[in-house]
Formats: structure tokens, C-alpha cells, sequence
């Protein structure tokens, strides 16, 4: 079983509290708009990192983290991307992926709103974490922690911080 840690659109902003969040978890996956990278190399200094970069993210972010991310934890095949769209309305650039060849568990940032949807027609899982970092519209920032054990995805939990 591992305990995840599932941010994204930090614009370069990182403290304490992601920090208490960061060394609960057995690893941390960022689905994009890191900002600077001393994002990554506070959280990597405690745990493991998977992340891929977002439409923000500078040449030396795109020379560290990848576009899309696709690997499995535990039994879960997972994609991490960071514009990636939503169940119906998926990206064009992975649509015909998503529907020829769709994950378990499909995770993007971007859009700075917290979903969580299944995708029946895909059997997939959606995930948006919504954004951890202080720019942009939202008025809460906010993460997701979630296990996976085995094939199964579950104690998922929104951690909602002020702004």
C-alpha cells in the first residue's frame, strides 16, 4: 500500500504546511505549473517525486519533468499530464490515448478546480487537485491524499488550506 500526495499548480510556492502534507505520504505526484524548482527539490528532499511539467514551467522544469507520465503504482496503471481535460472532454492531444488505451487513474491540474469523477465509458478514475499555490482565480488551495493498495484507490481525502 502506498499513501499519495497529489498536488499540482504550485507557481513556485511551497511552505510548512504542503511540507507537513509532503512527509505524510509515501510519495508526492505534481501534475504541473511547478514554478521554480526549489518546489521540487523541498518536496524531494523528503520524499520520493513523480511530476511533469505545466504550461508555466520554464526550459530547465521541461529539462527535469516530462510532458505526460504514465507508470504504475502498485497495480494501477497511472498518467499524470497537466492539461489533460475532463471525462467527455479530454484534450485533443490525448484523447485518441485515453480512448484506444485509457489508464485507471487519470490525473491533470491546469484548470485550478478540485474534481474528482469517474469516467464509466473509459473505466477510468479523474483526478484534479485543484491548486496548492497562492496565484490564480481560486479562493481555497487545495491537494488531494489518497492510498492505493493493490488494485484498489481509496481513503481519498480534500485538504482545503485558506488562501
Amino acid at each position: 500500500m502506498k499513501k499519495i500526495l497529489l498536488l499540482s499548480d504550485t507557481h513556485s510556492y511551497i511552505d510548512d504546511t504542503i511540507l507537513k502534507y509532503v512527509k505524510q505520504a509515501d510519495e508526492v505526484w505534481h501534475a504541473g505549473d511547478i514554478g521554480d524548482l526549489k518546489v521540487t527539490d523541498a518536496i524531494t528532499n523528503l520524499k520520493p517525486l513523480k511530476a511533469v511539467y505545466g504550461n508555466i514551467d520554464d526550459a530547465k522544469a521541461r529539462a527535469t519533468f516530462p510532458l505526460d507520465l504514465r507508470f504504475h503504482c502498485e497495480e494501477v496503471d497511472v498518467w499524470i499530464t497537466h492539461i489533460g481535460g475532463y471525462p467527455g472532454k479530454y484534450n485533443q492531444r490525448i484523447r485518441a490515448e485515453i480512448y484506444t488505451n485509457p489508464p485507471r487513474l487519470f490525473i491533470c491540474g491546469h484548470s485550478h478546480i478540485l474534481k474528482v469523477m469517474n469516467d464509466k465509458k473509459n473505466g477510468l478514475l479523474h483526478m484534479n487537485p485543484g491548486a496548492i499555490g497562492k496565484h490564480g482565480f481560486h479562493k481555497v488551495r487545495t491537494m488531494l491524499r489518497f492510498e492505493i493498495d493493490g488494485a484498489q484507490i481509496k481513503n481519498l481525502e480534500v485538504i482545503e488550506l485558506k488562501r
